[in-house]
């Protein structure tokens, strides 16, 4: 058997209220005595009993552990959602409160801010027209690596030509 979700346990209880609203089970003006079997309906699941307080509507699971029988209401899923609802108007008519009340800014002065940014670092002042570019140079070690690496591969290909040169001339 698989074990029971709280959205398995939700659909029993709401399965099991509309076929007892259906059948005329559930009636809410009557108040049946507690010792005429009439309060409680119960329903058999695998996972113990099914209960519907037919006087206020509380649907409850109920299974036997160690020292007896526990019942436990199913959380009522509408009931959770309304609330949440009524909060978040209640906070929406709070912040529309306090936009029409209008902007209030902390720390608020009526100085004029200095015009330049201390943090910012000065540009260098460069005359229209002229722009100048800097590139820095590579160092003599850098000109000296790069003249041997070419060096070598002018070498080496001369090298090869040579060969070829020499393997055509024997071929004829």
């Amino acid at each position: 058997m698989r074990p029971v979700t709280s959205s398995t346990t939700s659909w029993l209880a709401a399965a099991f209220a509309a076929a007892m609203t259906v059948s005329g089970g559930i009636v809410a003006a009557q108040s049946a005595p507690d010792g005429e079997n009439g309060r409680y309906s119960m329903t058999p699941i695998p996972e113990g009993v099914l209960r519907l307080d037919t006087r206020t509507g509380t649907v409850s699971t109920c299974s036997k552990n160690g020292a007896g029988w526990a019942c436990y209401a199913v959380p009522d899923e509408r009931t959770a959602l309304d609330a949440e609802i009524g909060r978040l108007q209640a906070e929406v008519e709070k912040l529309k409160g306090q936009l029409a009340a209008g902007p209030t800014v902390a720390g608020k002065i009526d100085e004029a801010l200095p015009k330049s940014d201390p943090l910012k670092k000065a540009e260098p002042k460069v005359a229209e027209g002229e722009r100048k570019i800097e590139i820095p140079l590579p160092s003599d070690q850098d000109v000296d690596r790069v003249m041997s690496f070419l060096e070598k591969a002018w070498r080496r290909l001369i090298d090869m030509a040579n060969r070829v040169q020499k393997d055509v001339s024997r071929k004829i």
